[in-house]
């Protein structure tokens, strides 16, 4: 999803190429916790990702306790991607005063942000199901500790 922002934002206009929403919310929030003035550059962008990360993880958590993760996963996804969205830019965000709503954004920028949320919609979705159906079968899990060195460590 931060690949397909950061690409599609380099293909705005110039005069909509204005902070991406996730570094708009990161330093609103820098700004009211009085600490904007002590990051630089790379901490900004740290920042950023790491808010951005962990909003989509805390999203993505949402995703796993409410839906079956095996039936429909790909509509199931990209659904859950625009909720996302939605919710996000059309409700709490602005609501809340952090971020414009997004009816007042440029029609590219929203299918922008659209665009990435279906992706990440879409990349959660399939993630989810694999480790569904994995688990389900008994197969080793990519991140279990059970797991057998790799077949070249073990010569």
């Amino acid at each position: 999803m931060t690949a397909a922002m950061i690409v599609l934002h380099r293909r705005l206009p110039r005069h909509e190429r204005y902070s991406l929403p996730p570094r708009e919310i990161t330093m609103k929030f820098a700004r009211k916790t009085g600490v904007d003035d002590q990051l630089d550059s790379d901490a900004r962008a740290a920042a950023t990702m790491v808010s951005h990360f962990g909003y989509g993880a805390a999203a993505g958590s949402i995703y796993t306790a409410l839906l079956e993760p095996r039936k429909h996963a790909l509509t199931k996804g990209l659904l859950f991607g625009l909720l996302v969205w939605t919710a996000s830019y059309l409700g709490w965000l602005p609501a809340a005063g952090i971020l414009r709503s997004a009816t007042e954004q440029p029609a590219r920028r929203n299918l922008l942000m659209i665009g990435a949320h279906l992706i990440w919609g879409a990349t959660l979705s399939s993630f989810v199901a694999l480790l569904a159906e994995e688990s389900e079968a008994g197969v080793q899990q990519p991140f279990s500790a059970r797991n057998l060195p790799h077949a070249d460590l073990a010569k």
